[in-house]
């Protein structure tokens, strides 16, 4: 069995973090900020995005900045409106100026890859080790070795599962726990144009179905992101073309949404089912602790799964800032500590949008016209949409130190 060397250009201690997705990258990026020995393992022979599209609220946005990510054009501003499938406004997310005009609006529209890119580039060398499946782990107390399927380990002091939601170090900590299926699926795609792209986007819904678009910007290229969302039952089998499916189902919305479904290539579509976990009240256990998905996997109704994953590790490597990772008792206070700060937040944005997904896809078929009334008639979507998402905004952004003069920003 052979045993990974270690980095010898740091002595504040040794971190091992498995999958290097936007929680891994993060935290590997704030533990070697801290000075810390990170060794971050990625199962797959090179990093994959999981899925295609997606939208960066400010709070990680500014993270990303005081991490050393390069966020310049990152990706498109978009200022968001929730709208009946016609057209119709219920309500506008109204973000201060000041936000605006720092993090590009409401949140920014980019691709997957270009924000792993970015988080890639920013790593250290040596940092990360790709190919390196885990099999398991043994927390000895004093210390955490990690096994792998090619027969190597990995002795560090501390190991971050960062490994998504079906995460073996969750299981390894806690057991196998139950997946929650929402009964959902979302169809999703992309386009790049030369038209101009405004900062537009809307999120519209009818009786029964949700579809959505916003602007993009991807290496150098404008385009648009679309998405539609339904019910569907998990254990139906899904074998239709996912453009063509979700044109049927969007087809009576007001345009643009049915003419960007038309313009994409079906190489740039993507599907996947919506579950999640109910969130759990203790993450960490030892010398061990869980980050991203692994901790709190999130619906993409909340628009903050990877977010909340970057977020995640600027946080951890804060809480973990002069911990002598030799003390057991210290390890596992700064732990403690990073999850009591999180799971705040993180469990209101997956119950939400958990809530959400129920609201709008699984109410019974007599309660949707009221429902579809009060948002249409009464200030009820503005209130609880809103207007309350720009308070959270700024409460987030006001928890994450300013970044190092000369940080490059979008």
């Amino acid at each position: 069995m052979s045993t990974l060397e270690r980095n010898t250009m740091s002595s504040a201690g040794r971190v091992a973090i498995i999958g290097a997705g936007p929680a891994g990258l993060a935290s590997a990026l704030a533990l070697t900020r801290q000075g810390f020995d990170v060794a971050l393992f990625e199962r797959h022979p090179e990093i994959k995005a999981a899925g295609n599209i997606l939208n960066l609220w400010p709070a990680p946005q500014k993270v990303l900045q005081v991490l050393g990510v390069d966020t310049t054009d990152l990706g498109a501003a978009s200022l968001t409106q929730l709208q009946r499938y016609d057209g119709h406004k219920r309500a506008d997310f109204i973000i201060p100026a000041d936000i605006v005009e720092q993090y590009q609006g409401g949140f920014i529209g980019l691709l997957r890859w270009g924000l792993y890119k970015r988080m890639i580039d920013a790593l250290p060398a040596g940092v990360l080790h790709l190919d390196k499946k885990m099999s398991s782990f043994v927390d000895h107390g004093d210390g955490v070795t990690v096994h792998f399927d090619d027969g190597s380990e990995y002795a560090a002091d501390l190991l971050i599962g960062s490994d998504g939601i079906e995460s073996k170090v969750r299981a390894g900590l806690w057991g196998v726990e139950p997946i929650r299926h929402h009964r959902l699926h979302l169809l999703g795609g992309f386009f790049f144009t030369d038209d101009p792209i405004g900062t537009r986007g809307v999120f519209s819904h009818d009786r029964t179905t949700q579809g959505s678009w916003t602007p993009i910007r991807h290496e150098g290229k404008n385009g648009y992101e679309w998405w539609v969302l339904e019910a569907w039952d998990p254990s139906q089998k899904f074998d239709a073309d996912v453009k063509d499916y979700a044109a049927e189902k969007v087809g009576h919305f007001a345009d643009p949404l049915p003419s960007f479904i038309a313009r994409t290539e079906r190489r740039h579509t993507h599907r996947w089912e919506i579950r999640d976990r109910p969130p759990r009240k203790q993450w960490s256990k030892g010398r061990v602790t869980l980050v991203g998905d692994a901790a709190h996997p999130t619906s993409p109704y909340a628009a903050y799964g990877a977010g909340m994953s970057i977020e995640d590790g600027y946080f951890l490597g804060r809480a973990l800032a002069a911990t002598d990772l030799s003390d057991t008792r210290a390890v596992s206070s700064a732990l403690q500590m990073f999850e009591d700060g999180r799971k705040p937040h993180t469990s209101k944005v997956t119950q939400e949008a958990y809530i959400a997904g129920k609201m709008f896809h699984h109410v019974p078929k007599l309660l949707r016209p009221v429902r579809d009334w009060l948002f249409d008639h009464t200030p009820l979507a503005q209130k609880i949409q809103g207007d309350s998402w720009p308070k959270h905004v700024r409460a987030q952004l006001d928890m994450i130190e300013d970044p190092e003069p000369g940080a490059v920003r979008s």
